[in-house]
This record gives structure tokens, sequence and C-alpha cells, in this order.
């Protein structure tokens, strides 16, 4: 998305981000710094895992539903935006030039709109619906975040609003159903909260999970372009430009290494470390130090 569309969509997704970062210094229930890298981690290593969908297509978690509710709406959103950087800088997911709208729709949305919602389903519900109110707002999820890269295609004049709004809502709403799916399970497997910032459980599953995906688990995911790519080859506006000067692990490959399964799982395995210390860095925006005597 090139043009006057974003200086917007990076006006929005600062702001978006700006407002997080306040919530989170003023929340009182805060993640640990190693549960935020944890789960962080996790994300982007589910993000690794692309699964068939249809027609030669695929798609991969987008994971704000899931930030949101293990670490709490800002921080959900937070670690959404960290996740879309690190992969836009290293390894030429995404791009530079496009990350403000990624991060729009991915954390500002993906993880701040639909991750309200879910927030609101959890505390409300219980039981059967709780689950199916979580797996339908993680499908939401994706639907909204691919109606608004849509409108932000048409609003850049790379496509008519008409001809690309309706190809990506039929694909991501596919891809939405393996969301859900993958959400509500790794909610029943990861704990929703750490007790106390030494809950090892809390921090070590989530970490030990993105581990297993990244680098070992991502050399089953499918070789299909994802739901974005697939409509942007069928429509005619796919772009080669990804703004990224010089990415290390382009591709998810590790540099020199010829083995295509061990090179995926070295780029993945130096994403998560990547992420983790990114994001245990970044906690000090809203983690302030204790004060003696309180």
């Amino acid at each position: 998305m090139e043009g006057a569309v974003c200086p917007v969509t990076v006006a929005l997704a600062t702001a978006g981000i700006a407002a997080a970062v306040v919530a989170a210094r003023r929340s009182e229930e805060k993640p640990s710094p190693a549960r935020f890298a944890a789960v962080s981690a996790l994300i982007f290593a589910g993000q690794m895992l692309n699964f068939p969908v249809q027609d030669g297509t695929s798609g991969h978690l987008m994971g704000g539903v899931l930030a949101a509710l293990l670490l709490g709406l800002p921080f959900g959103v937070l670690a959404m935006a960290l996740v879309v950087a690190v992969q836009a800088a290293l390894f030429a997911d995404g791009g530079l030039n496009v990350l403000g709208a990624n991060v729009l729709n991915m954390a500002v949305i993906g993880a701040g709109l639909a991750g309200s919602l879910a927030v609101a389903i959890r505390r409300r519900f219980t039981g059967w619906q709780r689950f199916a109110g979580t797996a339908a707002v993680a499908w939401l999820s994706v639907v909204l975040a691919a109606l608004a890269c849509a409108i932000e295609l048409a609003a850049s004049g790379t496509i008519a609003l008409a001809q690309v709004v309706p190809a990506m809502l039929g694909t991501h709403a596919l891809i939405g159903i393996g969301e859900a799916a993958i959400t509500v399970a790794l909610l029943a497997v990861v704990a929703e909260r750490e007790r106390s910032a030494y809950d090892f459980r809390a921090i070590l599953l989530p970490f030990g999970l993105a581990l297993f995906a990244a680098v070992v688990l991502s050399r089953f995911a499918s070789p299909f372009p994802d739901g974005l790519e697939w409509v942007a080859t069928e429509l005619s506006f796919l772009s080669e430009s990804t703004g990224a000067v010089f990415a290390p692990f382009a591709d998810y490959r590790m540099p020199g290494v010829s083995h295509n399964a061990a090179s995926t799982g070295l780029a993945g395995l130096a994403g998560v470390m990547a992420i983790a210390l990114a994001a245990a860095l970044s906690s000090r925006l809203w983690h302030r130090p204790a004060v003696a005597g309180r």
C-alpha cells in the first residue's frame, strides 16, 4: 500500500500504541516481563505455521484475541505490535513501508478492538457460552483485519473496493475458522494469567510451545501463499516492494544453511529469541521499579 494511505495508517497505529502504553502503565494487573516475552514469542511462532485452506491458499494464526486474553488488553496490543515490527525488520515479512497498516490491522484492531470484545465475553459468560463466544470473536478478528486491509488497499488506489472486499472477506472467513480453533485450543492449554511473578507454568509453557512450534513444527507449514498474497495474485496487484533494506532472516531462512527444514528451524529459533528479548526490554515502558518499604 503506497501513497497517501500510509501516513494515515501510521498516525492511527501510533495513536493506538500510545494509548495501549498509557493503559498498560495504569493497569493494576501487569504481566511480568518474562510472561510478556513468552506469550509474544508464542504469537510469533504461531504465525510461522501456515495451514492449507483451499485452492492453493493458506492461513496462519493472527493471535490478537489470544494475546489480549493471555496478557490483558493493552499488553496484547503491544505484544502484537512488537511481533509485527520484528517480522518486518528481521524477516522481511510484511515490510517496513506497510508497518503502520499492519500494526493498525493486527494489533489495534485485531488485539485491541476484537480483544476488548473477547475480554467482555469471558467476564460475562462461562462454560460453552464462553467457549463459543471466544471462538466467534477470534474468527471476527481476522475478518475485521481483512476488511481494514481491503479498505486501505482501495484508499491507496491499488484496487477498487468492490473487487477487493469480497475476495478478502471470502478468503479470510475461512482462515478465521483456523484462528478460532487455534485460539481456543491454546487458551485451554496455556494458563490465562500468572498468579505471581514466579508462576513458571505461565512462563515456561508458552515459551516451550513457542520453541517447539518455531524449531520443529515450522518445517510442516504449508508452502501455499497466505490469504492476502493469494488475493493479490488473483487480482493482479501483488507488489514485490516490501520496504525492507536488509532482513537477516528473509523468508524465514537462516543464511548459510542449505537444508530447508534446518534453515527454517534456526531462523524460527532466532526469531523466538529476538522477540523474547525485545519483549522483555520493552516491558520497562510500563513496569516501574518497586519503591522501598512498600
